[in-house]
């Protein structure tokens, strides 16, 4: 029976060593590395919250890593720290709320990249306009209206995903969208 027990363990550590891999791999998605991932993936199966010391033993990894790796899982909004009454060492462990962290994932990500995106556009727009003014040639000319028309287009989109990411950062995503 101590045996079937064993096996059994075995067989539950290889999953979760199967899930936290494909956890890892798909993490880019927060802009999380592969690294912080199997980290992330540690903390949520620990039976309990986890210090620096825990995780760097866990992965065989340097505390100074683990320490880089869950200040990114933290602004990821994907881990929290925790106070333990008696422990002095900071703890940490998984956000439960795993809707919240996407929504915060999202935002982050994208936020910054919509704005670069729309300032350039912008910018791309009004160069556009001022080369039309200037431009005599016919050729030239349908040209620019051409490229005018695609940076209108895509300042559209940049307007539209300004929607949806304010829809996340509201928290209106859950009132289309309700978690399961």
């Amino acid at each position: 029976m101590e045996r079937e027990q064993k096996n059994i363990q075995d067989k539950l550590d290889e999953a979760k060593h199967q899930f936290i891999g494909t956890i890892a791999q798909n993490m880019g998605l927060y802009g999380v590395s592969d690294t912080n991932g199997r980290l992330y993936g540690t903390v949520l199966f620990a039976k309990r919250p986890m210090t620096l010391d825990d995780m760097s033993t866990a992965l065989g990894m340097s505390k100074m890593s683990m320490s880089t790796g869950i200040r990114a899982l933290m602004e990821a909004d994907m881990v929290e720290r925790v106070w333990e009454k008696g422990v002095r060492k900071d703890l940490y462990q998984p956000n439960d709320d795993w809707y919240q962290s996407f929504a915060s994932a999202f935002v982050n990500r994208w936020r910054e990249a919509a704005d670069n995106n729309q300032k350039a556009a912008r910018q791309a727009k009004k160069d556009f306009e001022t080369f039309l003014k200037e431009a005599d040639e016919p050729y030239l000319i349908e040209v620019l209206q051409h490229d005018l028309e695609k940076i209108n287009y895509a300042l559209g989109y940049y307007e539209w995903l300004d929607e949806v990411i304010r829809i996340f950062e509201s928290g209106e995503i859950f009132t289309m969208v309700p978690p399961k």
